[in-house]
């Protein structure tokens, strides 16, 4: 049975719009970089949100409306077998301000906080900004895929570390992290009392085959220690609308949660919280052919890199829309996006944005029509074939 796709919008209604996307690079330049998606709203949401325009919707947000975070937990027990409980979540404007708020109040001053780069660029500034140290331990670069080093998160742990901030699934490399190394992390984190916050922003978005395992989800010693960062702005290309949860199990982490201040919560977008809302209460076919044109994606990448660029080097993710290019053959040097930009203007961002271990990398956003794809790989392949630096 063929699976529905979700198209891509044309090109002249990519062009009116004003996110970073778009407005960034001239017209020229293919844009594969920030992690927005071309696609067209789902219908649901873009019905919610014209009814609150025609009504005057537009006011502050009900922190106590818990609409949302039910209608998450009851898309997680779907399709995740997990329920986190509604009165134990609570909203705010994005991801990034549920990781700084919760490590504010896990950590102390000056504490070490372990990321695993390559990593989403912001964790190395959220970390600082919440009060932290940086600590790094990298992922493991194996032969056929890389994993969590949970014997050096042990270590750093064991040296001083307070907290684990989790990218699950893992950006940029699209690793989903599985439940026998989830419930590992949990039990090494437990036995240095120490806290895990896990941003599970992309897991919507988990391709077929795979099982996408919530962190809170793993163990008793998870629950206790760790909080959740969920949002639908990937699924569902809602960034710009502002909203993201806080999301708790255990007593003492829903307590701090509750502990937040009231700004937290009231600097929500009220279109943002409507959009979460329809998103994963009425959205969920657009969300399942939103995922299959990626996967269609992921598939065409895969083909014309090894017909025309077989020098460039990926696995295969198993989440998002993310295409982690490894550019080493190329012979482009450190940032080869630099070089992709001027020579081939195509938009990607730079591996090193990620941590060293991002050199000679760059990411490429596969949320896009396939002529683009196509298109994106010719140009890089006649700047690499038109002679090397």
């Amino acid at each position: 049975m063929t699976r529905m796709m979700t198209p891509a919008d044309p090109i002249e209604v990519l062009r009116r719009r004003t996110s970073e996307k778009w407005t960034a690079h001239p017209e020229d330049v293919l844009p594969l970089f920030v992690a927005e998606m071309d696609y067209g709203l789902a219908p649901a949401i873009k019905a919610a949100l014209r009814e609150a325009i025609d009504a005057g919707d537009t006011g502050y947000i009900n922190p106590h409306d818990t609409r949302a975070a039910a209608a998450f937990s009851d898309f997680a027990a779907d399709a995740w077998d997990w329920s986190p409980p509604p009165d134990r979540m609570a909203y705010t404007t994005d991801v990034s301000v549920v990781i700084v708020e919760s490590l504010r109040r896990l950590i102390s001053p000056g504490d070490g906080v372990v990321i695993t780069p390559p990593v989403y660029p912001p964790f190395f500034d959220l970390i600082p900004e919440a009060g932290g140290t940086v600590v790094e331990v990298p992922l493991l670069d194996e032969a056929d895929a890389y994993h969590l080093d949970v014997d050096g998160i042990d270590r750093a742990l064991a040296a001083g570390a307070r907290a684990v901030l989790l990218c699950n699934p893992h950006n940029p490399v699209g690793l989903v992290h599985d439940r026998a190394t989830l419930t590992r992390l949990s039990r090494v984190v437990a036995r240095h009392g120490a806290f895990v916050v896990s941003d599970e922003i992309h897991a919507p978005l988990t391709h077929a085959g795979t099982r996408f395992t919530p962190y809170l989800s793993v163990s008793d010693e998870a629950r206790e220690h760790g909080i959740a960062a969920e949002s639908g702005s990937k699924a569902f290309n809602l960034a710009g609308l502002k909203t993201a949860m806080f999301a708790a199990e255990s007593e003492p982490m829903a307590e701090l949660i509750r502990s937040l201040p009231e700004e937290v919560a009231g600097r929500t977008g009220l279109f943002g919280l409507i959009a979460t809302r329809e998103g994963f209460g009425a959205s969920r076919d657009w969300l399942a052919s939103t995922v299959a044109a990626i996967e269609s994606n992921v598939a065409l990448l895969d083909g014309q890199l090894a017909e025309k660029l077989p020098a460039v080097r990926w696995r295969r993710p198993d989440a998002s829309y993310l295409a982690w290019l490894d550019l080493r053959g190329l012979g482009w040097g450190d940032d080869p996006a630099a070089y992709a930009l001027e020579r081939a203007r195509v938009a990607l961002v730079s591996g090193l944005d990620f941590g060293t271990q991002g050199a000679g990398f760059a990411r490429m956003n596969l949320a896009c029509a396939p002529g683009m794809v196509i298109e994106a790989v010719d140009r890089i392949a006649a700047a690499a074939h038109s002679g090397s630096r």
